[in-house]
Formats: C-alpha cells, structure tokens, sequence
C-alpha cells in the first residue's frame, strides 16, 4: 500500500537538487493552459526517476537544469483553476499542485461542398467508429524510453491556416475544436519527422485522410492528416528530418495542407509550444 509522505519528504522529492548532473534536453516551452503545457521540477537524481501521473495517466520525465522535471500536456477541456500530478517513488506518493489558465481560442467557420464530410452517411459512421479506435489507441501509446531533443523541427514548409483551439463550424455546425496546426502547401511537398520516433499507426481515414502517428516516446505522439502519400509503414524507426510522405489534400479538407497533432500524455496540445523561437518567427500567419 501506497503511503502518505511527510511534509520534509515531499519538500525533498519536489524541490531537491541533483547530486549527479543528468543530460539535459530542450524542453517545450511552458504555457499552462487547455491546450497547453505545464512543465514542473522534481526530484533529486540519487533517489532516482520517480513516475509522475496527471489525471490517471503517465507523463513525461526528462532532467533539466539540475532535477527531473514533469512535461505535462493540458487537454483542451480542462478548467482552469488548481490541478495536479502525483509523484510515486519507491513505494512513497506525493501531491504537486499546479495553475491552469483560462484561455480564449478563436472561432473558424468552414464551408464545405462535399455536405457527407459534414454528415456522413450512415455507412460511413462503422468506418469512422473503426478509426477512432486506432486513433485512441495510438495517442495512448506509451513507450519508457529517455527523450535526447523536445524541440521539433517543422514538418512541412507552408503557410499557417488553422491554429490550435480554435472552435470550428463546418457549414454553420459546431464541431470539435481544431487539435494541430495546419500547413498549406502544394500537394506533393516533403513531410518530415519533426523528431526521431517509431510510426505507431498509418491509414488512410474518413476524416483525416492518409495519415502517420509517430511515437517520440514518454506519451509524446505526433499525428500528419490529409497526406497524398505515405512512405513509411507501422513499426518503421525513423529519425529527425527523415521524410514520411508528402502534402495532399485527402479527407475533409478544402485544399492541400498538412495538418499537424502533437498529443502528450494523451492530451491534445499546441504544436507551436515545440518549435524554436527562430522557427515561430518564420512562419507566416501563427
């Protein structure tokens, strides 16, 4: 059984310095809101890695500066107000609050010809039923393995035209808000792997299009929809830069883009939060 740690313990575990240096990695930038990121120092490394869990599942654990420190994805539902994660360490537990922000997305109105993308047809739902599945399955992914690099390169070259959040309406319908950015940029255009990974799932979906999931590792999982092409295949290692597929217009779209899903322990989060300050500056239209 679990036990209830004193207060000069969870001092110890939360606040501690690291006896050993541990390599540090570049961590996305901190943004604690729905849709955001919440990044959180630790433990000390003689005690060793502790396992961190927010609402149930497992979250990431990379040192930084000194200590491990939690990566902790917000799902766009969340309320804002007072959160938190719980530490588990060599049979000890631990509580650490953390604020969650309110924030305001803005709202996308889309005009689709093809009205069967807005209401499917009753034969699409068992497809569209089959596919939600192995999206679950594959944001839930977990794999234990140390993280070198949380800073993405841009997938694809292109123009931003759907942010993060924001609240959609296909033909005046209120829908799920936006879960990535979206990329235009002529069908055929290079994707990339914005880091190195395992491909967790491929197909070719109502919604979505032909699409890639990436498993980075420690519950960060990366989504491409709406590709022309596929180059890789399930189990494939691939590394940063590597190509994947190319831009395409498939799916529910109304042109050629890349639209781009970033997910952290299983929360839908702002791509953006993992690209360089140099990289945001380029983009045009974020």
């Amino acid at each position: 059984m679990l036990k209830t740690m004193t207060k000069p313990t969870v001092r110890f575990i939360v606040l501690a310095l690291i006896a050993a240096p541990l390599a540090a990695v570049a961590l996305p930038r901190a943004d604690p809101v729905p849709g955001g990121i919440a990044v959180i120092p630790l433990a000390s490394s003689d005690r060793g890695k502790p396992e961190v869990t927010y609402k149930d599942r497992k979250v990431m654990v990379v040192p930084d500066n000194g200590r491990w420190t939690a990566v902790v994805g917000i799902g766009l539902s969340a309320k804002p107000g007072r959160h938190a994660i719980t530490i588990r360490h060599k049979g000890d537990t631990a509580t650490v609050g953390f604020g969650v922000r309110d924030k305001e997305y803005e709202s996308q109105y889309i005009t689709l010809k093809n009205k069967r993308q807005v209401n499917p047809y009753k034969d699409d739902l068992k497809r569209i039923r089959s596919e939600q599945i192995r999206s679950r399955e594959a944001f839930a992914t977990w794999t234990n393995q140390d993280m070198t690099a949380n800073r993405f390169l841009l997938p694809v070259n292109g123009i931003v035209t759907g942010t993060f959040g924001k609240r959609r309406f296909f033909n005046k319908q209120p829908r799920q808000p936006h879960s990535g950015l979206d990329l235009a940029a002529p069908t055929g255009t290079p994707v990339q792997s914005p880091a190195g990974g395992r491909v967790v799932e491929v197909g070719d979906y109502f919604f979505n299009g032909k699409v890639v999931f990436i498993d980075h590792g420690q519950g960060l999982i990366t989504m491409f929809c709406h590709m022309d092409s596929i180059d890789v295949a399930v189990d494939d290692i691939v590394e940063a830069g590597q190509i994947v597929g190319g831009v395409g217009a498939t799916g529910r779209v109304t042109g050629p883009h890349l639209h781009w899903t970033v997910s952290l322990n299983n929360a839908r989060v702002d791509p953006a939060l993992f690209l360089s300050g140099d990289t945001l500056a380029s983009l045009d239209g974020i």
